[in-house]
This record gives structure tokens, sequence and C-alpha cells, in this order.
């Protein structure tokens, strides 16, 4: 009796031990989730073409957030303290920090100078004088002389007054003659040295960006294969972002990539399609050299 009550138990160790090496494997593949997604991109006006053999990667945190968290953390040369160094007047200082832009070039500039700003800031009025100087019919002569100035400043603030405003008037009665004025202003156009530190800096908010992503929000990485299809397996269930870190998917002139949310479920599989219609920021190529 005892042996046979013996052989019993040791059958049932047996298959309790067989279970314990068993379900673990079982349990753990239930509870984590897969992601599925083929990513496609299309050209204006063109057909959908799937974006072969670039790296994705699945991410605990958007990359916007990322992004924004690896700003906050670098040493960033405010714009306005780069207006405050700058060698100009009062006035044109004040004019930039107003309009935040220290570009001082292009249709889009000139077209935006007001009559009261270019007799107001020295710089534009010489620039405006300049531009002009061979097309001034009609334009206001001064009355003011600067003897005036110390002798008689009432009289002067007079005349410099009935000028500014015969200027202002003129300007608004003759809007092309503000057109091509911005080709003066080279030697005071601080746009390239502020785009130059703007460049570095975005650099170096795009590298941290990248670190961090990699050492502490990465989940998974693939390359999608020759058809745009990738997967993402053994993922734990949470929520996640499906992203490309210093990559676009171009075709033709369309330039793309995603910051694409995603659930994941335990024992599911979520099937993602990213396309241009939920790309982040999809843009034209000549959109892009014009900015």
């Amino acid at each position: 009796m005892k042996t046979k009550w013996h052989s019993f138990a040791l059958t049932l160790s047996a298959i309790f031990g067989f279970s314990l090496l068993t379900s673990p494997p079982r349990l753990a593949a239930q509870s984590t989730g897969r992601v599925e997604f083929v990513a496609l991109v299309a050209p204006t006006g063109g057909q959908p073409e799937p974006v072969r053999q670039m790296t994705f990667y699945l991410l605990r945190k958007s990359v916007e957030d990322i992004r924004n968290e690896a700003a906050q953390l670098s040493t960033e040369s405010d714009l306005d303290h780069f207006i405050d160094g700058l060698s100009l007047s009062p006035e044109l200082k004040s004019w930039m920090h107003k309009h935040h832009s220290v570009r001082l070039s292009g249709e889009e500039f000139t077209k935006s100078l007001t009559p009261e700003d270019i007799v107001g800031i020295p710089e534009y009025f010489k620039a405006y004088m300049a531009h002009n100087l061979a097309f001034r019919a009609g334009f206001p002569e001064p009355k003011f002389k600067e003897k005036d100035k110390a002798s008689n400043p009432e009289k002067y603030n007079q005349q410099m007054e009935q000028y500014t405003e015969a200027a202002r008037k003129f300007i608004a009665a003759m809007p092309d003659t503000v057109r091509g004025m911005d080709l003066e202003l080279i030697d005071v156009n601080p746009s390239a040295k502020w785009e130059a530190i703007d460049r570095r800096q975005r650099q170096g908010v795009d590298a941290r960006t990248f670190q961090m992503a990699e050492q502490r929000y990465l989940a998974a990485r693939c390359n999608t294969d020759l058809d745009g299809h990738g997967s993402f397996s053994g993922v734990a269930p949470g929520r996640y972002w499906i992203g490309m870190l210093g990559a676009e998917a171009t075709s033709g002139d369309v330039h793309i990539h995603w910051d694409y949310p995603v659930t994941v479920r335990p024992g599911e599989t979520a099937s993602i399609e990213l396309s241009n219609l939920n790309a982040e920021r999809p843009t034209a190529s000549a959109q892009n050299s014009i900015n």
C-alpha cells in the first residue's frame, strides 16, 4: 500500500514540476503583445510607396515630448538676449523685439514695414533714402537745420516733426519705393549670425533627443523590409509611440516622419498603417528650401 501511494505521490510531483517548467513561457507570451505596421509615403499627386529598410523605434514617450525634454536640458541662446547685444539703434532693437525677428531681407520683410517703421527707425530710413537716391521726385525736402537743434530747439523739433510727417505720407502714397530697400541693409542684417547660432542649438537638441530616446525610452527597434513592413514582438502592455529619429521618409517632393501613438494589449497584435495622413508635419521640399 505504501508503495502504491508513494508512486502516486511521485507522479503528482512530476506533473506539478513539469507544469512549473512549461507554464511561465506560456504565461509570458500571453502577458505581452505585438505591433505590426506598414509605412507608406506618397509624393504630391502620386501613389503611395513603401518605406524600405528604414529604422523605426518603439518608444515609451513621444519623440516630440523627448525633444521638449532635451530642449529644457540644453543651454539655449535667447533671441531677445541676442538682440540686446547687437550694435544697432534702440528703435531697431525695439522693432526686432516686437516682431521677434532679426531678418531684415526679403519681400516678406519689406512688405511688413509700415511708413511709421521706415521714418522712425534710423537704419530703415537711411536704407530707404539710399535706395531711392535717384528717384526722389516729390519727396519732401527738410527745412530743419542742425544749428537750430541747440540754438532754437523748439523750431528744430517742429520742423523735424513736419518733415517726418510729410515723409510718412509720401511713403504711404508710394509703397513701391519701399521694394528693394532691404539691399541697403546687408551690412546691418544680423540674421545670418543668428541662424548659425540657432542651427548649432537645434543640432545639439537633436543629438540629445536621440541619446535620451535610446537610453531612457526605447522599448524596441526594427528595420522595415522591401515592402515597408515592420514589427515589434514581446512588448509589455502599455502606451507607446512608433517614431523615427534623425531620418525622414521621402518620395518625390514629400519628406515626412512619424511619431504615432499605439496601445499594446496582452496577447494581442496591434496593426498600424503609417502614411502621409498620420505623419508629423508633412512638407514639400520646395517649402523646406524657403523655410
